[in-house]
C-alpha cells in the first residue's frame, strides 16, 4: 500500500496536487491512502520550504509545484 501526502494549504495548486495524486493511484489501481497536511509545523517537519508538495512513502518526491497526472503515476511505480 503507498501512503501518499500532500503538503499544503487549501490554495488551488494544492488541491489540484492532490485530486492529481488521487487520479494517478486510482489509475494505476494500486491500493493507497491518502492524506493531506495543512498544519505548518508538520509540514516542516519534512523539510519542505515550498508548497505544494508531494509526499510518497515518507519521502519528499516534489516540492513547489504541481505534477502531473502523468508525473506522479511515474513517481508511484
Amino acid at each position: 500500500m503507498k501512503d501518499i501526502k500532500i503538503l499544503g494549504s487549501h490554495c488551488a495548486k494544492c488541491v489540484q496536487l492532490f485530486n492529481n495524486a488521487k487520479t494517478a493511484a486510482d489509475e494505476m489501481k494500486i491500493e493507497y491512502q491518502i492524506e493531506k497536511i495543512t498544519d505548518i509545523k508538520k509540514i516542516t517537519e519534512y523539510g519542505v520550504m515550498m508548497i505544494p508538495a508531494l509526499v510518497i512513502d515518507g519521502e519528499v518526491k516534489s516540492a513547489g509545484k504541481t505534477l502531473s497526472v502523468e508525473e506522479i503515476k511515474k513517481l508511484l511505480a
